[in-house]
């Protein structure tokens, strides 16, 4: 039986057009890093449209819902907002927040002006009004659970001419309790096992906005991931497998991993029941090839994966990574479920910043990122 069941995944994996799916993955990217969904964060919505659009895409493919008849698994976290004023002026210059500036994910709001004194070559500080001023070659914004007791500005070293002696800022901070988040869960029932799970993951979330003008869009990190999920989604919601394909789409990954640990504290299906778990983040490159980690923990799978893609000559590589809690691979490691998580590599270095952009995110590799799954998968069903 498992002869003819082999046969069967291989003679739809040959005959499948990928044309039209890649279409489709751009478009979800874009459709993700617009200013509608604002960052797919805590403020203006957007984390919560972003779920209602994902949620919409699993009922068109078909997928049920993992447990009960809802796609959501609701849960909550304390988080740091920047939704309102977002001003800072530099020796009398009036820098752009984002391009120009960032706040550090903890900082508490700050309305005023000072000077300030030099604490090293990158750090200046006012310690009246507990104001530090951080000069950067890279802003990388993030996201935080707590606020701290001061303000901590980080500023692009290129946006300021000299050495920033005087400030001017306005910055509202807002605190939220219990900020409502989900994750999405949907599943291809399987045609002979279907209480045995091959699952699909990734995270949707990201950092939200910056002020009322600001946002971080998050191609790479990660509609690019999302976007290969659902593409796999549509394509298994057509094929069904022997083994059930589960697909979780978490919220909460920037803020620490949130969404999945809230999973894998309260499953919705038996994690024993899991036979292999691939997460998907930064999925939007791969002129270099691949990482994945958790590969020294699976040297079998690991092995079949690299195996697949010589075969198929897919990506330029697939490099393998021990152990790492970097993604929502991580929680489902520690409870004991085999795990995969893979990221691209190489083009472009946009990260936690206002220039991850779909316009610059080239996809190149989603169609043999997409074929590699497939056939991994299959793999899996196997052993």
């Amino acid at each position: 039986m498992k002869k003819i069941f082999l046969f069967f995944l291989a003679f739809n994996f040959s005959s499948f057009s990928f044309s039209q799916d890649s279409s489709f993955a751009r478009k979800i990217v874009d459709t993700l890093t617009s200013k509608a969904f604002w960052g797919r964060g805590y403020t203006k919505d957007g984390m919560h449209k972003a779920a209602i659009f994902l949620e919409e895409k699993f009922k068109q493919f078909g997928l049920e819902p993992m447990k009960g008849k809802s796609f959501f698994q609701h849960y909550s976290f304390n988080v740091n907002t920047f939704p309102e004023r977002m001003s800072l002026s530099i020796n009398g210059k009036e820098l752009t927040p984002g391009k120009d500036f960032i706040v550090a994910a903890e900082s508490k709001g700050f309305v005023g002006e000072g000077n300030v004194e030099q604490i090293d070559s990158v750090q200046f500080i006012d310690r009246k009004n507990k104001v530090i001023i951080k000069l950067e070659t890279k802003l990388t914004m993030d996201v935080e659970q707590k606020v701290a007791e001061y303000t901590l500005v980080q500023i692009d070293k290129n946006a300021v001419g000299n050495i920033p002696l005087g400030y001017t800022i306005a910055l509202d901070n807002k605190f939220i309790n219990n900020f409502k988040a989900a994750n999405i869960c949907g599943v291809v029932k399987g045609t002979v096992y279907p209480d045995s799970f091959i699952m699909i993951t990734a995270h949707y979330d990201h950092l939200g906005g910056l002020g009322k003008d600001t946002y971080f869009p998050g191609a790479n990190d990660n509609a690019s991931g999302v976007s290969l999920l659902l593409n796999l989604a549509k394509y298994y919601a057509k094929h069904p497998q022997p083994y059930s394909i589960g697909f979780i789409l978490f919220s909460g990954e920037e803020a620490g991993l949130m969404g999945s640990k809230y999973f894998t504290e309260n499953p919705l299906i038996n994690l024993k029941k899991i036979k292999f778990l691939t997460n998907t983040d930064l999925a939007g490159t791969g002129v270099d090839g691949i990482t994945v980690v958790n590969a020294t923990l699976f040297p079998q799978q690991f092995k079949m994966m690299q195996d697949i893609n010589a075969e198929y000559k897919l990506v330029t590589a697939v490099n393998p990574r021990g152990k790492a809690a970097n993604s929502d691979h991580y929680f489902f490691t520690e409870k004991g479920v085999p795990s995969f998580f893979f990221y691209t590599l190489g083009g472009i270095k946009a990260y936690h910043d206002v220039f991850d952009v779909s316009a610059t995110l080239p996809l190149n590799k989603h169609e043999a990122l997409f074929k590699l799954m497939i056939k991994f998968n299959e793999k899996l069903m196997g052993l």
